[in-house]
Parts: structure tokens; sequence; C-alpha cells
């Protein structure tokens, strides 16, 4: 007998290809293959602007491509987005709850609009898991960042979705709370749930289990962190100084070199780098016998490569 159309025959909760959107005449997403496996973090990174959000939006049937096809969750996400929809959680980066209500209150609010059987069980279920016991009567507008965070992410796991998108979901959130989140996430993860999510920081992208990098709609690099450092072929170098106005000096006259794609100043350490190796070690060359300056090569950082990615990027909006 045939598997009905919802059932996965294969891990990939995600099989997409050619996803194509334009608004107002611009490509925000340009010909995107993805797959995604199940139970997988999957990073989306870039700059602001760059597709990470409509992509994922496209991904999930939230919204219809220009061209291309594909599947999520084992339905078609050009003709079966409703059923996508019912089994997909979405954190927003903005808090979307209800502020003048408590953390309880919200969570039965929310298992109400999911017509959830056994309601009061679930509330007190997605409380208990993202440890919210001591604080369910208080007012979700009087909560921190990281709590407000651990309720929104409770809201949406609360149906027991099988796909989680995260858009941003730690922007303005303390270093601490941020980790926390991330646990929360992969415990998540060790569930069974994909996790789709679109970040700024470095560190949270190499904690998913796999990542892209998107620029002007187009995906430039994919697979895990190591994988992407390995395939820019980057070389970096990195330089130390006894004080910073060394460092400033050295910035300033490596800058614009043949051969040096990327000067980054960390304090009183700088990373000069290069995706042609040999033309790389000739523009340092001169700088390399400076008894003030102590240098090391070193391996390139996922900051360094998409710094160059974002380089030579093609800017399709200006």
């Amino acid at each position: 007998m045939t598997a009905p159309a919802h059932q996965l025959d294969t891990d990939l909760v995600i099989d997409v290809e050619g996803l194509t959107k334009s608004f107002a005449g611009k490509k925000v997403v340009d010909n995107v293959d993805m797959q995604v496996a199940r139970g997988e973090i999957y990073g989306f990174l870039g700059p602001n602007g760059s597709g990470k959000t409509t992509t994922i939006r496209l991904l999930c049937g939230l919204l219809t491509p220009d061209s291309g096809h594909g599947t999520c969750l084992g339905y078609n996400i050009l003709t079966e987005s409703p059923r996508i929809k019912r089994e997909v959680g979405y954190m927003t980066q903005r808090f979307s709850l209800y502020e003048d209500l408590s953390i309880r209150e919200n969570l039965d609010f929310i298992a109400r609009i999911y017509q959830l059987d056994h309601r009061g069980e679930a509330v007190e279920g997605a409380i208990e898991k993202l440890k919210l016991t001591g604080r369910a009567d208080q007012l979700a507008g009087t909560l921190s960042g990281g709590w407000k965070q651990r309720l929104a992410l409770a809201s949406c796991i609360m149906h027991k979705p099988k796909l989680l998108l995260l858009d941003e979901p730690t922007a303005g959130v303390d270093p601490k709370a941020r980790r926390e989140f991330w646990d929360e996430i992969h415990e998540l993860a060790d569930g069974g749930l994909t996790v789709l999510v679109s970040t700024h920081y470095m560190d949270e992208a190499e904690r998913c289990h796999k990542i892209c990098y998107l620029a002007y709609g187009r995906l430039l690099a994919r697979g895990t962190a190591e994988e992407v450092i390995a395939q820019s072929g980057l070389k970096t170098y990195t330089v130390s100084a006894s004080s910073q106005k060394l460092i400033h000096r050295l910035a300033r006259d490596l800058a614009g070199r043949h051969g040096v794609d990327i000067v980054a100043p960390f304090g009183t350490i700088l990373h000069v780098s290069g995706a042609d190796r040999e033309a790389l070690v000739r523009a340092i060359a001169p700088y390399r016998n400076e008894t003030d300056l102590v240098w090391r090569e070193d391996e390139p950082t996922l900051e360094d490569v998409f710094i160059l990615m974002m380089k030579h990027a093609p800017d399709n909006y200006q």
C-alpha cells in the first residue's frame, strides 16, 4: 500500500529546489535549494535584508514562492500549506504575547487558540518544561528579556509541533539567558523536533548542527560550521602587539593591500585574512620582522569567513 502523502519516507523534514521570491521587482530569495533532516538545528545567517526570514517562511509554506517546489513535513509547500502550518511553531523576534496577562494566562489563551484537549494539563506541562513554575502568575510585561523568551518558546511548543521556526530569538537577551535558551533548543532537538533559526551571533551559529549563509537572497554556503570554514579556502594570520596604537597603524597599512581581504581588530590582536595564501604571505612579509609584532598562522573563524562572503556578495538592491 502506498504511504499517505503526509508520511515522511526519509529523514528529510524539508526538501526544496529552486525557491525564488520577489517583492516590488526585487528578488528577495533567488533559486535556493535546501534539505533539512529530522531533529536537525539548522541556522540561517546573513546581513539584514539578506532574505533569511523570507526563506524560512517559503520553506514552511508560510509564503508561496514565485517559482520552485518541494516538501515540508511530507506536505507539498505549494498546495498543502494549511497542513504544514498546523505542525509548525513560530517564534518571532518581537515578543508578541499579552503583557497584561500572566504567564499562565497567556499560555491558556494560546491553548484555547489551538483548541488543545486537556488544556489545563497542556498549560502546566509547558510551564514545567520551560522552568516557569516559580513565575507562572507573574505578569508577562514585568518579565526580563530572558524570561519573556522562555514564555514565547513555551507558547510555540504547546501544540507539539514537528518543526520550530525561530526568527532571531535571542536578540537583546543577556549571555546567560542565551546559553540557557540554546540548552533548551538542543533538548527539544534531541527529542526529534526540527529547528530552523536565524541569528546574527557566530557563537549561536556554531551551536547549530548545520548552517547556511544568505546574502541578498542567494545561498552562498552551507554545511557544518567546520565544512563552511574549510570550503572558504580562507587563510588567516593573527598578529598581536604591545599597544593598541601599533595595531591601529598596522590595520591602516594592510587595508587594501593586494592579497589582504579582511583586516579585523580584536583588542590588541588583529585578524588578517585572504583567499589567496601566496598573495597574503607577500602582503604581510614587510611586517613579519617587526620586533613589536608577534605573528601566528591561525585557523580562520566563522566570522572571518562570513565577512569575506559579504565583501564579495553582489548587492542586488542597489
